[in-house]
């Protein structure tokens, strides 16, 4: 590949270099996260498994409600960087509306592989299917919302074949999932000069873990959102999923606008905002 498309694919993806307060953003999730943490119930480092960062943290609905729905929220970062405590702020706002929450962590790249981390996901949703109702959750109405990397684990939830994980779970664990941003083709990435090194992919994993190139699932459904003002690559990304999977299992395609790819998440917690409310929706679903 030529020194011109690695670098142009450099800029599309590199969201950092494209939003230039990036840093205002990450700080200001940290910030509201201390705040989550400190000013509502909840159960921090919960082992789903044996492996390194297999823990989550864990919302319950504010009042201590019993049978409610479940939001597992699934950071992004792209397999690198970040971190669950970093996402508590997500929580809040969904806990008072009656929604618990679960914030999984996972580990990163380049100690592990992306196939990796997407059976790390596996695992904590399988704990949250078997162990949600000790929280108030009802392990019957889980969805999952990702953002980035963490839309990309998301669409993969969707895909997995639940009863060959466990015998006691149902065969759709996940039927409802909210992409934000999220990745389909990891394709080019592995032509990236500042993410390869990390990832590492190789064509083999590309094609085990790129939900566009994988068959649709036989039930459920995706939201697929990003913001108005992220990169080409990104809005592609987002239509390439639907075009994939067709639009029975993609309802929502959508471009929001004046958000980049660091608004956009901030927007899922913003009541009354469209994204807030397709949240909210396939919650109630």
């Amino acid at each position: 590949m030529s020194s011109r498309r690695v670098k142009e694919l450099d800029h599309q993806y590199n969201n950092r270099a494209l939003v230039p307060d990036f840093a205002a953003h990450f700080q200001r999730w940290q910030a509201d996260s201390e705040r989550a943490r400190a000013s509502q119930p909840v159960v921090l480092d919960v082992p789903y498994g044996p492996g390194p960062n297999e823990t989550l943290d864990v919302f319950p609905v504010t009042g201590g409600a019993s049978s409610a729905p479940v939001m597992v929220f699934i950071h992004g970062g792209y397999w690198r960087s970040l971190d669950k405590s970093d996402h508590s702020f997500v929580a809040p706002v969904f806990t008072r509306q009656g929604v618990c929450v679960v914030v999984p962590n996972y580990a990163l790249c380049p100690a592990v592989t992306i196939p990796e981390i997407a059976l790390q996901m596996v695992r904590a949703l399988a704990w949250t299917h078997r162990h949600i109702a000790a929280h108030g959750g009802d392990p019957s109405r889980i969805s999952v919302v990702g953002h980035s990397a963490g839309g990309h684990l998301a669409a993969m939830l969707l895909l997995c074949r639940w009863q060959e994980v466990g015998g006691d779970l149902p065969e759709h664990l996940v039927r409802r999932a909210l992409s934000i941003s999220g990745l389909y083709d990891l394709a080019p990435l592995r032509k990236t000069s500042f993410l390869q090194p990390d990832l590492r992919l190789t064509p083999a994993q590309v094609r085990r873990v790129s939900p566009a190139l994988l068959p649709r699932p036989e039930k459920g459904r995706l939201y697929a959102v990003a913001g108005g003002d992220e990169s080409e690559a990104f809005q592609q990304q987002n239509r390439l999923i639907r075009q994939a999977w067709g639009r029975k299992r993609v309802p929502v395609c959508e471009l929001l606008p004046g958000l980049n790819h660091f608004s956009v998440l901030e927007a899922l917690v913003e009541p009354g905002h469209r994204l807030h409310r397709l949240a909210q929706e396939l919650l109630a679903g």
